[in-house]
């Protein structure tokens, strides 16, 4: 049998591993990005200086000869369903008795005038890497546009080599969809202590042109005009389905999967960011799952489903990180920017604006007070503890009892659950039960004493 896999991130090269791990079928990765995986999340250290190409790539290059994994670099124009064959822009071909599409997702391109001239792009691409390198080569400023995960380290890229940079968000501060107040102004902060000309509630309009039809402003919706001789476009991804949509495979946000990744079109499977995911319980429900720890987990469904091991793909807790320049966040569970009803939430946040631990819980009846989430700043937690105490709906008392394991900073950092259980003692009043922590070679241990979880609430 032999198995095509249209697109070499960590999704298609995760199921190419573990389809060997089970088998023998012959393999072909296609992709015309990069003739080897690499690992996209480093592209940024790669500008920065920090790292090179060669110290992106996980495997050496010898590991797909000998684990018989044929590698094409080669773009896909087309997919014939009936003939179960891809089509190369040169007329060759070549067939597939199983289809894995893993193209991944393209920036999401805002939809104004000027958004096709030279210097303006989106940063996700290793090509997207080299045009910025040719752009921002001996430029006097820089603009960024959008402000999610991808505009940050875009800021954070430009700032390595001391290009002026201004940042447009429309939010009231940087991310606060997703991130609660406190911790959205927190970020907002310390993206301008890095000297990056913070613009929040401000859209772009227009970019505006010259006679080279290389960008030299934007224009705002206010009306304001800020020079730049490049502009990163960070606004988001979107599924990269425009092969899939000719193909007579599904399609909507992405390529419509049920929960084993398989479409309606028989042998043809989609994963990572490009696939939606229909609920198999009627539901309707669907979601775009566009991070990098997801496509992982579908490429090791996908190959047990493709080799004949039909599994259903569960989320589990969701978990995400990243880094804010210097600021290290993840995530646990969910916390959502605003509470809903039946949650609460417990927060702490050190003085010096670099740290912070958020952890919610349900407070309605009969919830127990289960922990739904956790977000830490400048704090390093295990993922292990974390999802442990969330799946199990532990109480909001029994994981401040604990919550010295969750901790997974090097033992000589400082460590900050104290402060978490003294902003709970606060709360609780002098009515309420306290707790008592004590400190052990350099890690928190908690020991409970009358608990009661009456208000822990911000």
């Amino acid at each position: 049998m032999h198995i095509v896999i249209i697109g070499n991130g960590v999704a298609g090269i995760t199921a190419a591993r573990h389809i060997r791990k089970q088998s023998n079928h012959a393999i072909t990765v296609i992709s015309a990005e990069s003739e080897h995986f690499f690992s996209r999340t480093a592209l940024m250290y790669i500008y920065m200086g920090h790292m090179r190409y060669e110290h992106t790539k996980p495997y050496e290059d010898w590991f797909w000869v000998k684990n018989r994994i044929d590698l094409v670099r080669d773009y896909v124009n087309a997919i014939d369903t009936e003939r179960q064959c891809v089509c190369f822009p040169s007329g060759k071909t070549l067939h597939y008795d199983k289809l894995l599409v893993a193209t991944g997702s393209v920036p999401r391109m805002p939809g104004v005038p000027g958004e096709h001239l030279r210097g303006v792009q989106g940063l996700y691409s290793l090509q997207d890497l080299a045009m910025m390198e040719e752009y921002t080569r001996n430029i006097d400023h820089a603009v960024i546009v959008g402000g999610g995960l991808i505009g940050v380290e875009t800021a954070e890229m430009l700032h390595s080599r001391h290009i002026p940079t201004t940042f447009l968000v429309r939010e009231r501060e940087y991310w606060n969809t997703v991130l609660p107040d406190e911790e959205a102004a927190m970020i907002s902060r310390h993206i301008r202590s890095h000297g990056i000309d913070l613009r929040l509630q401000t859209e772009l309009s227009a970019i505006l042109g010259d006679s080279n039809d290389r960008v030299r402003a934007v224009l705002t919706k206010s009306g304001e005009e800020i020079p730049c001789q490049f502009l990163a476009l960070t606004i988001g991804v979107v599924p990269n389905i425009a092969i899939v949509k000719n193909s007579g495979i599904p399609c909507e946000r992405g390529v419509l999967v049920n929960e084993s990744f398989e479409t309606s079109v028989p042998n043809v499977y989609a994963i990572g960011d490009c696939a939606e995911i229909v609920a198999n319980d009627g539901s309707h429900l669907r979601r775009v799952e566009p991070l990098w720890y997801a496509g992982r987990a579908h490429g090791e469904v996908v190959a047990q489903v493709i080799c004949g091991n039909k599994q259903v793909y569960k989320r589990g807790v969701f978990f995400n990180s990243a880094k804010f320049f210097d600021i290290e966040y993840q995530t646990y569970g969910t916390v959502k920017p605003t509470l809903p009803p039946n949650e609460r939430s417990l927060y702490w946040e050190h003085p010096n604006g670099r740290h912070s631990i958020r952890i919610t819980y349900r407070n309605d009846e009969g919830s127990g007070n289960a922990v739904t989430g956790f977000l830490v700043l400048g704090v390093r937690y295990r993922q292990a503890a974390c999802e442990r105490w969330i799946a199990s709906a532990s109480s909001i008392e029994e994981v401040l009892t604990n919550l010295g394991a969750a901790n997974f900073d090097p033992e000589f950092f400082p460590q900050f659950e104290h402060h978490l259980v003294e902003a709970y003692n606060r709360q609780a009043g002098t009515n309420g039960r306290t707790l008592t922590l004590q400190q052990r070679r350099g890690s928190w241990r908690t020991v409970a004493k009358k608990l009661t979880p009456s208000s822990i609430s911000v």
